[in-house]
C-alpha cells in the first residue's frame, strides 16, 4: 500500500481543486521571511515538519507584542523577547528537518478542551468507503489533540452536537464530502493509495478546514 509522507506535497495537489481549496488554512515553507509574514497576517500560526506524526515536532506562535513572541512546544510555553531568540529556539526544535508554517486555526472546544476530527476513508473492493468520523479531544494545556499526546476520543457526532448543536448533520455532511473529493484527487496523482486519515478542524465560526492528511491512519 503506497505511503506518501511529505505533508507538503499532499495539499499541493489539494489546492489545484478549487472546491478544496477554501477549505485548506494558507501554509508556506518554513523560512524566518515566511514566518514573520504569517505571523503579521494571522493571529498565530503552526509550524510542522513535512515528515511526522502524532503531532510530533509541531510548534505554536503568535506574536504577542512589539518583538515579543510566545511559542507552545509539547508542554512547554515560551516568551520570546527578540526575533532572534525566537528563531534559535525554532531552530533547535527543527534541528534540519523540513518545515512548513500553516495558518493558526481558532478550534472550536468542547468542554474548554480543543476538538478535532479525523475521518477514515478505506479501499474495499475497488470502491472507497468512510469506515469512521471520530472526534479527538486535546489533553487540558496542549493544543494538539493527538491520542498519543494524551487526547481523547469521542464520537464525531456527540462532539459535534457539543459545539454546533443544530449543524451536526451538515458539518459531518462537508467533512465527508470533502474527504471524498480529496481522495479522488490524490488516487489520481498516487495511485496504489489504499487508505487516509483527514484531519478536520471547525473554527468557532464553523468554518470547516483540512488541517492534515494522512497516507497511514492510525
Amino acid at each position: 500500500m503506497r505511503m506518501i509522507a511529505s505533508k507538503w506535497k499532499k495539499f499541493k495537489v489539494l489546492k489545484q481543486h478549487h472546491g478544496v481549496a477554501k477549505h485548506i488554512p494558507h501554509m508556506q515553507r518554513f523560512s524566518s521571511s515566511a514566518l514573520r509574514d504569517m505571523l503579521n497576517r494571522f493571529r498565530f500560526v503552526v509550524a510542522k515538519p513535512y515528515v511526522g506524526s502524532g503531532g510530533g515536532g509541531v510548534i505554536k506562535i503568535e506574536k504577542i507584542g512589539a518583538n515579543r513572541y510566545l511559542s507552545h512546544y509539547r508542554y512547554t510555553k515560551k516568551t520570546h523577547t527578540s526575533w532572534r531568540q525566537l528563531l534559535r529556539y525554532l531552530r533547535k526544535i527543527r534541528k534540519r528537518r523540513r518545515y512548513m508554517i500553516q495558518q493558526g486555526i481558532d478550534l472550536a472546544t468542547v468542554k474548554g478542551r480543543k476538538v478535532d476530527y479525523r475521518v477514515k476513508i478505506v479501499k474495499k473492493k475497488r470502491s472507497w468507503r468512510i469506515t469512521a468520523v471520530v472526534a479527538r479531544l486535546a489533553r487540558p494545556g496542549l493544543f494538539v489533540t493527538n491520542l498519543s499526546r494524551g487526547g481523547n476520543m469521542m464520537k464525531g457526532s456527540q462532539a459535534l452536537r457539543a459545539s454546533f448543536p443544530n449543524q451536526v448533520k451538515s458539518k459531518k455532511v462537508t467533512m465527508t464530502g470533502v474527504a471524498r473529493t480529496c481522495t479522488q484527487l490524490l488516487e489520481k496523482r498516487y495511485p496504489g493509495i489504499g487508505q487516509l486519515g483527514y484531519d478536520f478542524g471547525i473554527d468557532k465560526s464553523g468554518n470547516v478546514w483540512i488541517l492534515e492528511v494522512n497516507t497511514r491512519p492510525h
